[in-house]
């Protein structure tokens, strides 16, 4: 079944460490994304998403400007950050590792997202909404995100570690008389 993404109830966020002590959030934008969706059995299920890298917000104009530079998701050479599953596999009730792979600035790599099905409920304007959760931990180095700064104490000014967190709604599809989406 055909799930359309629901872009103003749906968040990708990252957080990493500054300075080795503090913890930096922010987000992107969805730019576009599919869904099919398999509720009698969620591993026959695909999803795709492209983040817009010019859309990066953290509340910092500066640091965000400096997000979008070459020193880091390069966003007027690089528009789309994308994601591609490969295979779901159950993890426990309502659970699934959702493995897939991860493209920035035109580098891929695997990446497996620790994913709850938070519910399926019926949608006050007709048909269904489906609510998804998924977090998952890259290193930055793995993509080609290598700028940093060594800090005089020891350790880095930006942490490898990026935390992935995914909050992600979709509202089924409506299937016309003749099969036809």
């Amino acid at each position: 079944m055909t799930w359309k993404i629901d872009p103003a109830r749906s968040r990708i966020g990252f957080a990493t460490k500054h300075m080795m002590i503090t913890t930096v959030r922010g987000w992107l934008a969805l730019a576009d994304g599919s869904l099919e969706f398999d509720e009698q059995d969620p591993t026959r299920s695909r999803v795709e998403v492209q983040l817009d890298t010019a859309s990066v917000d953290t509340g910092s104009a500066a640091r965000d400007s400096h997000l979008r530079s070459a020193d880091f998701l390069e966003a007027d050479r690089y528009p789309r950050i994308t994601f591609r599953s490969t295979a779901i596999e159950p993890a426990g009730r309502g659970r699934f590792r959702l493995r897939g792979d991860l493209t920035i600035r035109d580098v891929t790599r695997p990446v497996t997202l620790d994913t709850r099905l938070e519910g399926v409920v019926p949608n006050p304007q007709g048909g269904r909404r489906a609510g998804f959760s998924a977090t998952a931990t890259i290193n930055r180095d793995d993509f080609g995100l290598t700028w940093n700064v060594a800090l005089e104490q020891g350790g880095w000014l930006v942490s490898k570690e990026i935390k992935v967190e995914v909050e992600l709604a979709a509202v089924q599809v409506e299937q016309s008389a003749s099969g036809a989406a």
